[in-house]
């Protein structure tokens, strides 16, 4: 028998360890992300959308890809608290995860054009709440409101791609150097 042929049986033999290695990391990766929200840190450079398209993209399970994150997000809502556009938050948090379910390939162009559309979605979203919530509804307002949330949305967009670029690159730097936590069909590859 091969060295190859002894390596892919003993991968295969131990594919479970495997899948609970890579998916402890996956978890851990995602709660680390969202302690980022409970430091201080600029208004809305924050790691949500990029948890949530990192989970999509990288969790096999995609109810794990959303029950994960979601824990993760309302554990630290419960400490930093709710407000009454949570909803809207929360809806564009679940389809950054779709997106995610899109971008898991992890192709650079994909997880970019991902992330760049969750923050535009994110801020036409949550804006248009906070101005259905709060303000006078004209159009006039509406403009007004978006263009007073720009800087929120530079933060936002920037964060977003920071986090991303962190999350994405720290799982390829454990995939380098532990094979045990690489996908399946990466291992029995290699």
């Amino acid at each position: 028998m091969s060295d190859h042929a002894t390596d892919v049986n003993a991968v295969n033999a131990n594919h479970d360890q495997f899948n609970w290695l890579r998916l402890g990391l996956l978890i851990c990766l995602v709660i680390g992300a969202t302690a980022m929200r409970l430091i201080p840190h600029p208004m809305n450079f924050a790691p949500i959308g990029a948890m949530a398209l990192f989970a999509g993209a990288t969790f096999r399970s995609r109810w794990l890809s959303v029950l994960v994150p979601v824990a993760a997000l309302g554990l630290s809502d419960l400490i930093l608290g709710v407000h009454s556009t949570m909803t809207v938050v929360y809806g564009c948090f679940l389809l950054n995860v779709a997106l995610g379910w899109w971008a898991d390939n992890r192709k650079v162009w994909r997880v970019a054009s991902a992330t760049l559309l969750g923050s535009v979605i994110f801020f036409l979203a949550t804006n248009f709440a906070f101005w259905w919530s709060y303000h006078e509804h004209t159009f006039a307002q509406l403009m007004m409101a978006y263009a007073n949330a720009l800087p929120f949305f530079r933060n936002s967009l920037a964060g977003d791609a920071f986090y991303v670029v962190a999350l994405f690159g720290l799982l390829s730097l454990f995939e380098n150097w532990v094979p045990a936590v690489r996908p399946r069909e990466t291992a029995v590859a290699a």
